[in-house]
C-alpha cells in the first residue's frame, strides 16, 4: 500500500471518530429522556464497551503516527511530540484498564486526552492556515508543513484531534456509569432502628 492510500486510510478512520462521536453524543441525550427506547439500549451497550472502544481508537491512532513517522518518514514537530506524549500512554493504560473492566480509569485518562485536544486544536488551525509563526515551529520541524492534506481539510493533528474528542466522548460515558461507584460508597438508607439494634447487640441500651 502506497503512503497516498494510507494517508487517505488513516483520514477516513479520522472522520469516522468524528461520526462515532457524534452519534454517541446524540444516543446519550435521547437516554436521558428516554432510558427504555432503543436508542437506550444502544447507548447502554455503547457504554458497556467504551473502555474497549477507546483503547481501540488510542492503539490505532498509535500504530499510525508511527507508520507516518517510520515508514512514510515524516518528521514529526514539536506540536506532533506533544500529542504523541499524551496519546501513547492511552493505549497501554486503557488496555489494561478494559482488561480489568476498571471503570474508574476515566479520571486518569481524562487529564492528557484534554491536553493533547489542546495541542491539537491549535495545531490543526495552524495547518490550515500556514502563514502564521507560531512558538513551536523551526526551520528544521516546522509545525505548518503538511504531510498529509486528504478532502481539503484533513491533516495529521485533525487526525489526532479526532482520536482524542472520540477518547474524551468515551471517558465521559464510562463516568454515566455509576454502578460500580455506588457499590463502593456506604449506604446513607441506615434508619434509626437499624442503629438501636446495632447498639443492643453491643449491650447498650
Amino acid at each position: 500500500m502506497t503512503t497516498d492510500a494510507m494517508s487517505e486510510f488513516f483520514a477516513i478512520l479520522s472522520l469516522l471518530a468524528w461520526a462515532g462521536t457524534i452519534v454517541v453524543i446524540v444516543l446519550a441525550v435521547m437516554y436521558r429522556r428516554n432510558p427504555e427506547s432503543s436508542a437506550g439500549y444502544l447507548f447502554e451497550d455503547i457504554r458497556a464497551n467504551a473502555l474497549w472502544f477507546a483503547f481501540g481508537v488510542a492503539l490505532v491512532t498509535t500504530l499510525g503516527s508511527l507508520y507516518l513517522s517510520e515508514v512514510a518518514h515524516f518528521v514529526p514537530c514539536v506540536l506532533c511530540w506533544y500529542q504523541r506524549i499524551c496519546m501513547y500512554p492511552l493505549s497501554v493504560v486503557l488496555f489494561i484498564a478494559a482488561l480489568r473492566r476498571d471503570r474508574s480509569i476515566w479520571i486518569y485518562v481524562l487529564t492528557p486526552a484534554i491536553v493533547g485536544t489542546g495541542f491539537a486544536i491549535y495545531h490543526t488551525q495552524l495547518q490550515a492556515f500556514p502563514d502564521q509563526h507560531g512558538p513551536f515551529c523551526k526551520l528544521t520541524e516546522p509545525c505548518t508543513i503538511r504531510y498529509v492534506w486528504e478532502f481539503g481539510f484533513v491533516s495529521i493533528p485533525f487526525m489526532a484531534l479526532a482520536a482524542f474528542t472520540f477518547i474524551i466522548t468515551m471517558m465521559m460515558v464510562v463516568r454515566s456509569d455509576r454502578s460500580s461507584e455506588d457499590e463502593l460508597e456506604p449506604s446513607d438508607d441506615a434508619s434509626p432502628d437499624d442503629d438501636e439494634l446495632a447498639l443492643s447487640a453491643r449491650g447498650v441500651s
